[in-house]
């Protein structure tokens, strides 16, 4: 449906954020948020359900929603589940509502790798590596970690993991001494995350659109949702679950390796 100029400047814009956050994400996000710029809607309501992803692409999507606050007002409203990179997604509103029983937190990030050396000496596979430096195979799956490369990827992980906690510090007023405090990974419900200050208030999507509306000085009664939807895939098209099914199968060969803000 293609709506008139006016009834976009009256509406609440709605993006969904689903599922693991790599690319695909990320570029979908930052093509309806340049389409919402575009058609000057006054407000938009994120609707977040996911477990969290990979570092850079978490930072666009944040970047760009706090561009975008220039703008318009952002709401967060946290689904089922939105951890990790979906709390720091949440970072780039205004105000996030969450849902009492709503899993959130899981503050941090993990890296991950394979080690697969023992298969391959039971089939009989191995490898030969030529690389410029020692640490140019780094999480290689067929031998072991060393511990200076261990002490690297740590270091890494801790940079990571700093800049969640800032920018988490910055969107909700706290100190980063605050945040370190809950900031070890574990999941809270959206009441606890209330209590520590994550959230803003407990509701549902409806509550966030009427709150959205408040804040863009619309009337939350009149204020209708108008949600931006990405093209329908050959796969979805085919398997009811085709799109869930190949964004899994697509994440997980991204980002062996790759830093992760990501709940496990």
């Amino acid at each position: 449906m293609i709506w008139p100029f006016s009834r976009k400047k009256k509406s609440i814009a709605r993006i969904e954020i689903t599922g693991a956050i790599a690319s695909s994400a990320r570029n979908r996000i930052l093509e309806a948020l340049e389409f919402i710029k575009q058609k000057r809607f006054p407000a938009l309501v994120l609707r977040i359900d996911s477990p969290g992803g990979t570092v850079g692409d978490s930072q666009e999507i944040y970047n760009a929603l706090q561009k975008a606050r220039e703008k318009l007002k952002i709401v967060a409203s946290f689904g089922n589940i939105s951890a990790s990179g979906g709390v720091y997604i949440g970072m780039g509103a205004e105000k996030i509502v969450a849902n009492p029983g709503t899993i959130t937190g899981s503050i941090g990030v993990i890296l991950r790798g394979n080690n697969l050396e023992r298969l391959l000496d039971k089939v009989g596979v191995s490898f030969k590596v030529i690389k410029s430096g020692p640490y140019k195979d780094i999480l290689s799956f067929d031998r072991p970690m060393t511990d200076e490369e261990k002490h690297i990827l740590q270091s890494l992980i801790d940079s990571s993991y700093s800049q969640f906690v800032q920018t988490v510090a910055e969107g909700r007023n706290l100190s980063p001494e605050a945040v370190r405090a809950f900031a070890d990974g574990r999941v809270f419900t959206g009441e606890q995350a209330l209590e520590l200050g994550l959230v803003d208030r407990l509701g549902t999507e409806d509550d966030a659109r009427r709150l959205a509306a408040e804040l863009a000085g619309l009337d939350p009664e009149q204020a209708k949702f108008y949600t931006i939807k990405p093209p329908k895939t050959l796969a979805s098209r085919l398997l009811p679950a085709g799109d869930a099914l190949m964004s899994r199968m697509q994440f997980e060969l991204e980002t062996n390796g790759v830093p992760l803000w990501m709940w496990r």
